[in-house]
């Protein structure tokens, strides 16, 4: 191409510079290596900001939990402050002159209690050594209320929480001053409306006998009361470091602890499920299971010791006079009253039971136990089929299947392996037929298992946007299903064509339960934006919205009546009217109303909470027909078609099969 022997030219002024093939093809390799190694700059800068961006999330997703487990806890305190403004406003007049001016005084002193007086006050508690006849501190009734108020007091709030339960027992000691004598190391509880006040149960001496033996055990301990509960509550995801939760928070509204509940294991429930995977703590059991030491039973022995079989059925538990206070009103017969009528104007008054409330065709006398279903795992949700006594519990990663139609020890008879291995299952549901079964959990994802095949199978998956499902419920024709999702929505499913055919939205968090009435027409769900809301089907739109001042877990469609059953975190079980403004309030339950059930002849009803009751009411206005108490918290229900026989799942990792008797 070029002759041989040339030399080259000079370069002439204005002459364009030339480079040979080789010349240029280093330059170009030169460009290369350049920019070759700038990507590596880059692709390291970039690995390292999507580290970085990895960590903000997680430190933006504990925050995020803890301001709104901060939220949850200023709202119950304020609620709190109000009711004690109330009780206050109403004892004052009663005083003496003298004693008026030094309520007025102290009550003033306290409005004026800053965040830093408060922090001090604070560390000087932890100092003191933990004693129910703590000196008095100044200044109590208020700051009990404050911790949750001062939303913007982060850096107290280890501290605060740490002492919380002890600021609440001398804020009561300093408020009333007659129940010096009463609790033996427990707070008296300070409830939302009057009827809700109970005394907590007297625990086993070994586990708690006074107050500062309480305090030391949890110091040694953290939130949880024994090595069982700490097993059952923390439930730690295979992993051999798993972080331990924060210190406890207590409860404001009714006095009860929620048992060593973290903020994000509140939010927990309410839905960051992912999050909580990270750090290594699955949510939904801990939040329930492993609640003996919240609420000892009359069988439940010392550390270390077995529990004695529970027998605790009570067929008129109203009778008892032990475990409801003294101070709540009264029905004729001097016997504290539990069920109470809210009139249109908000007026609450006992309610006087018909003489008939505990007799009659339909309405059981008692229930006993016929099977203990040993699962393995804490038992989120149960289902139970009255054609063939097949039982359902889904626990970790499983629904297991067993057969108590015939008498003996039970074993399952078969094993479907849901979701993950990890994932616990929240929900499941079986077709009218009894041949499908629906699943859903924690996932995006939801199972329908074939069970009339010889060996059942997964026949198809529905798969949505949210993390998790709370609940389900299915159309009376089979056609359609219904999911709770942790993102707030309501997804419609055809179940013949496995697709996604609507979305309810209007929940502002997390879609807690679920149920059908008016013939398939009509859709009730209950949220963790404490609502209650109602869904015409036919046009597709809300019609109607309850609103609640505390979370909803669980609730019910009366299925021949227009009454719906509502099981809050206050401990409340409401019975609405649902076309007139009439409702009935229950104060039996003692803590957080997990799930709820009606009998499909649809005269009674069946509750369960975290404090080990089983109870069941009459529809509607709640006569106590039997409880039971079991060994752990009472996660699930169901009833059977038929309505001879209960099943209901635990935090002790088994289910319990009960036969109704009428």
């Amino acid at each position: 191409m070029y002759p041989q022997g040339r030399h080259p030219t000079p370069l002439q002024s204005g002459q364009p510079f030339k480079f040979s093939i080789l010349e240029i093809c280093d330059r170009i390799k030169e460009e290369f290596q350049f920019l070759q190694a700038q990507y590596h700059s880059l692709k390291l800068e970039c690995e390292k900001l999507a580290s970085e961006k990895t960590e903000m999330q997680r430190h933006y997703v504990m925050y995020y939990e803890m301001s709104y487990g901060l939220n949850i806890e200023m709202h119950k305190q304020a609620e709190i402050v109000k009711r004690l403004s109330g009780i206050c406003a109403q004892i004052i007049p009663f005083l003496t002159q003298e004693h008026q001016q030094q309520v007025l005084q102290a009550v003033e002193r306290a409005k004026q209690v800053t965040v830093g007086e408060l922090n001090s006050l604070i560390g000087q508690q932890q100092l003191q050594p933990l004693s129910h006849h703590a000196p008095p501190v100044p200044l109590t009734p208020r700051p009990a209320g404050l911790v949750g108020g001062s939303a913007t007091g982060l850096l107290a709030l280890s501290g605060a929480l740490a002492a919380q339960a002890q600021l609440a027992a001398v804020a009561k000691e300093d408020r009333t001053g007659v129940e010096a004598e009463g609790s033996r190391g427990e707070w008296a509880s300070v409830s939302p409306s009057p009827p809700e006040s109970v005394v907590e149960e007297e625990r086993p001496s070994g586990l708690g006998g006074n107050g500062k033996q309480r305090a030391e055990e949890k110091d040694l301990s953290g939130p949880y009361e024994s090595d069982e509960d700490k097993s059952d509550y923390n439930l730690v995801v295979d992993e051999v470091s798993a972080p331990q939760p924060p210190p406890a928070l207590t409860s404001g509204l009714g006095g009860r602890e929620l048992g060593g509940l973290v903020p994000e294991q509140v939010v927990g429930y309410l839905g960051c499920w992912e999050a909580q995977r990270q750090r290594g703590v699955l949510v939904f059991p801990s939040l329930w299971s492993g609640w003996d030491g919240g609420g000892m039973g009359q069988g439940e022995g010392k550390k270390g010791e077995p529990r004695t079989p529970q027998m605790a059925f009570e067929s008129h538990p109203h009778l008892r006079g032990s475990s409801i206070s003294s101070s709540l009103p009264t029905i004729p017969g001097g016997k504290p009253a539990y069920s109470f009528h809210v009139s249109a104007d908000g007026q609450m008054q006992p309610v006087p039971f018909p003489s008939d409330a505990l007799v009659g065709a339909g309405i059981p006398r008692h229930a006993r136990q016929l099977h203990t279903l040993a699962h393995g795992e804490v038992v989120c949700a149960v289902t139970i089929s009255g054609s063939t006594q097949h039982v359902y519990t889904g626990g970790k990663g499983c629904v297991k299947v067993w057969d108590v139609g015939q008498p003996g020890a039970k074993t399952p008879v078969a094993q479907l392996d849901c979701l993950n291995r990890d994932n616990y299952i929240r929900s499941c549901k079986l077709l009218p037929d009894g041949r499908s079964l629906i699943v859903g959990g924690e996932a995006s994802t939801l199972s329908i298992w074939d069970l009339a095949a010889p060996t059942p199978r997964i026949k198809a998956e529905l798969t949505s946007s949210a993390p998790a499902c709370y609940a389900l419920a299915v159309s009376p024709d089979a056609k359609v299903c219904f999911s709770c999702c942790s993102d707030g929505n309501i997804v419609v499913w055809d179940l013949q064509n496995q697709t996604m055919v609507r979305q309810f939205q209007g929940h502002t968090d997390g879609a807690s339960c679920i149920d059908i009435s008016d013939y398939g027409t009509r859709l009730w769900t209950g949220g963790l934006d404490n609502t209650v809301r109602c869904w015409d089907l036919r046009e597709g739109r809300q019609l109607q919205q309850h609103d609640f001042s505390s979370q909803i877990f669980s609730l019910g469609h009366c299925p021949n009546q227009d009454w719906l059953a509502v099981g809050m975190e206050s401990s409340n079980v409401e019975i609405l009217h649902v076309r007139k403004p009439e409702k009935y309030q229950l104060h039996l339950h003692e803590s957080c109303v997990l799930s709820l059930k009606f009998a499909s002849c649809g005269r009674w009803f069946v509750s369960t909470g975290k404090d080990n009751l089983l109870n069941a009411w009459r529809t509607p206005y709640g006569a106590s027909i039997f409880q039971s108490k079991e060994s752990s918290s009472v996660l699930s229900c169901d009833i059977s078609g038929n309505n001879k026989y209960i099943v209901t799942g635990s935090g002790d990792k088994k289910a319990t099969v009960y036969e109704v008797v009428y």
